[in-house]
């Protein structure tokens, strides 16, 4: 790494991009990657792929309670995602105008709506939100507590009990047990957190601005089916680690604020840990020092709750041991080798590579974090269809179209719910994996090769 200068860096560490920098690369983008089209054709042509959306999910809020309708849930959740990546190629293909950003704003909020009054049927994660938020009020630990113990059943809600995970205690760090113990209904929980997806939205248009991007770019997040029923459907929390996660790269972006990038990342990580393993790529881009600040806000979070001793991350560690769901190379690898404990070793070992090829390749915080993101998830034991909205909103500046089609496609991971609704055991089927993994590797497959071959041209 080259030295920097100290008069290129501000106090954060962090080189801002210039303004000329920035409008020269917004030109060439425009230039590659926009086509002349009259702004009728665009606009209309997004308001009947809205109005297409805005049937399917009207068909979709039709169909409750959704665990009893699943197969159709996935195919009309399959023909909208066909929809919307439609829509995202003519975004990106053609030139945008105010009024196609009207309709794709409009659009946003009202397929929202849509999902927010009805029960989160698919998932029961909201269940354990309430459950754990009663059990915080009661002034209990919740990294020692869990459902099944003696004397805990009056946090049950007993029109919803939970099944799943009775004797794990949590999972989730402090900011989500502090949000949970915050709200009492599941109604709450689906307000917030689709409050916090919309947050999200909000950022995106700022950095895209930022950035000098097209705003329009923004549907790639805010039409995304799989980001629609995660949030405004199941209520599920990981849009808290979202905004948050993005929030630290919209202040590493616009005028290179290091520090408090890293403190955005340590509060994405106390709401979901996934944003741990992005903490090498943005301390590359600030100071490595900052470290030090991230593990001071970790450490902060999870004091009130350091009786638990040595059960502080049972939950976590019992999931990630005894859980597998919706794997992809995880599966492979367990297949091939002796134990779980192999396969989880072989995993983070390729993680720790692709970790370090990011911190030497030459590339922005963007494309960055979703390599790391798009790498965990790929090589995790369980990547359940909502995991995969961490992704999205990085998409809108580095549309993979392999990733763009995983969004899509992790809908399928939803079909184990059929049996498990009818009493059956959760479990996936091969054919499904297969059907929702091999054409999105190949497509990625495809993009890298492609990407060398373009090589030696640059």
């Amino acid at each position: 790494m080259k030295p920097r200068s100290q008069a290129s860096t501000d106090a954060s560490g962090v080189r801002p991009l210039s303004s000329a920098a920035q409008n020269a690369n917004s030109s060439q983008r425009k230039i590659k990657n926009s086509a002349p089209a009259p702004h009728y054709v665009v606009t209309f042509s997004l308001l009947a792929i809205a109005l297409a959306l805005g049937a399917i999910f009207h068909s979709i809020a039709r169909r409750q309670p959704l665990q009893q309708h699943v197969p159709e849930f996935i195919a009309l959740m399959l023909l909208a995602g066909a929809l919307y990546l439609l829509s995202v190629y003519i975004v990106l293909r053609y030139r945008n105008f105010p009024s196609a950003l009207f309709v794709i704003l409009g659009a946003t909020v009202i397929f929202r709506l849509f999902f927010l009054p009805l029960s989160p049927t698919l998932s029961e994660d909201v269940y354990r939100y309430q459950w754990e938020g009663r059990v915080v009020r009661a002034h209990l630990n919740p990294y020692v507590v869990y459902p099944a113990m003696h004397g805990l059943n009056w946090a049950q809600d007993p029109r919803h009990l939970i099944e799943t995970g009775m004797t794990t205690p949590t999972l989730y760090p402090p900011i989500s047990e502090l949000v949970f113990s915050r709200i009492h209904t599941i109604a709450g929980y689906k307000r917030l957190f689709t409050a916090l997806d919309l947050a999200t939205v909000v950022l995106l248009l700022i950095t895209l601005s930022a950035t000098g991007r097209p705003l329009q770019h923004v549907l790639i997040y805010a039409w995304n089916p799989t980001v629609l029923s995660s949030f405004s459907l199941s209520g599920h929390n990981d849009s808290l680690a979202i905004v948050t996660l993005f929030g630290a790269t919209t202040l590493l972006i616009i005028g290179g604020r290091g520090l408090m990038s890293i403190g955005f990342l340590a509060l994405s990580a106390l709401s979901k840990l996934f944003a741990v393993f992005l903490l090498p790529a943005f301390l590359k881009r600030s100071r490595w020092s900052f470290a030090g600040a991230f593990i001071c806000v970790l450490t902060l979070g999870y004091l009130p709750f350091l009786g638990a001793g040595s059960h502080l991350f049972r939950g976590l560690s019992d999931f990630a041991i005894e859980w597998e769901g919706n794997d992809s190379l995880y599966r492979l690898f367990l297949a091939v080798g002796n134990s779980p404990r192999q396969a989880q070793f072989v995993a983070g070992v390729i993680l720790l590579l692709l970790i370090s090829f990011v911190l030497k390749a030459r590339i922005d915080i963007f494309r960055s974090v979703l390599i790391i993101l798009a790498g965990l998830l790929f090589l995790s034991s369980n990547a359940f269809p909502w995991y995969f909205t961490w992704i999205v909103p990085f998409l809108c500046f580095c549309p993979s179209p392999g990733l763009l089609l995983l969004t899509v496609t992790c809908v399928l991971g939803y079909s184990p719910v059929i049996a498990y609704a009818a009493g059956g055991p959760f479990s996936n089927s091969p054919l499904m994996q297969i059907l929702e993994y091999l054409p999105v590797f190949a497509l990625l497959s495809y993009e890298v090769a492609r990407r060398f071959q373009c090589k030696p041209s640059e």
